[in-house]
């Protein structure tokens, strides 16, 4: 297994000097709940720093509230009303949905399928298969509570699923063990599809090939950096190759999170880290 480089960076897509409207990117976001707000939020911003245009599409009604107030700050994302999700889905070049949605909502659970949900969880399950099965040949990027709640036989071929240690378990049964990247291969072989195993070292996996992405400090560890990375993951995918765009957005991440910690130490929050991407990605194409 061999360490994803800097110079990989190099292979992604860049916009031509006469680019017009629409021709670098865009994507749909899917996500949120009463419970986590700010979880979609940060792949927002996130992501609308490198594609042409993000929409913006919540099950959860208050959240159209926050994007207005957002937009005083960001002017390139449209809030999509929920009856129009699929219509935007459509249009985007890549789809992000899981962020801030809910595998339940109270300590009253019911088992379905050998998971614990409530009727939050049940919400988030029958969108998930919705989206995956009504939109089976768009490039999706698989997140958070939509890995917490799904099938495996949902996964769309090539689909980038970017799952904790926790989601990971839950989703394919694996634990954190020594042959971990070979187990990873195994589950994407299988499913056909990118595995984003994050971590302290996080493994990459395709069907044909896994890298390491290497970086990071302790600061990543807070609530929210899996969001900033779904919102990088999705616009990076726009435009690339799924295992390509996977890859590079986790190393960017950590190289943004490793230039924070240079001045603050882990006291930066996932807003600081949104911001700092667009400096470091480039900063890493031209250094």
């Amino acid at each position: 297994m061999r360490d994803f480089q800097k110079v990989d960076l190099r292979k992604l897509y860049q916009p031509a000097n006469n680019s017009s409207g629409e021709d670098n990117g865009q994507v749909t976001i899917i996500g949120g709940s009463t419970l986590f707000h700010g979880a979609p939020l940060l792949a927002l911003k996130s992501a609308s720093r490198i594609v042409d245009m993000v929409f913006f599409a919540s099950p959860e009604p208050s959240l159209g509230e926050v994007a207005i107030k957002l937009k005083s700050e960001l002017s390139s994302f449209i809030w999509v009303p929920w009856e129009d999700a699929e219509a935007y889905i459509e249009k985007s070049d890549a789809i992000l949905i899981g962020p801030g949605m809910m595998r339940f909502k109270s300590e009253k659970k019911s088992p379905v399928n050998d998971r614990l949900l409530d009727n939050a969880g049940l919400t988030t399950r029958n969108i998930t298969e919705r989206f995956l099965k009504n939109f089976p040949n768009k490039k999706w990027v698989i997140d958070a509570g939509s890995l917490q709640t799904m099938e495996t036989d949902w996964i769309p071929k090539n689909a980038i699923l970017t799952p904790n240690a926790k989601e990971l378990e839950l989703l394919f049964k694996l634990k954190t063990t020594t042959q971990k990247s070979k187990q990873i291969q195994e589950k994407a072989m299988k499913y056909d599809c990118v595995i984003v195993a994050k971590g302290a070292e996080t493994i990459v996996c395709s069907s044909k090939e896994c890298v390491s992405v290497k970086g990071g400090n302790p600061g990543l560890t807070k609530g929210g950096s899996g969001d900033v990375l779904a919102g990088l993951t999705v616009a990076l995918l726009a435009k690339n190759d799924p295992f390509l765009a996977a890859c590079a957005a986790s190393y960017i991440e950590k190289a943004a999170s490793d230039e924070l910690y240079k001045k603050l130490g882990t006291n930066y929050n996932m807003d600081d880290l949104a911001g700092k991407i667009p400096e470091i990605y480039r900063n890493l194409l031209i250094g």
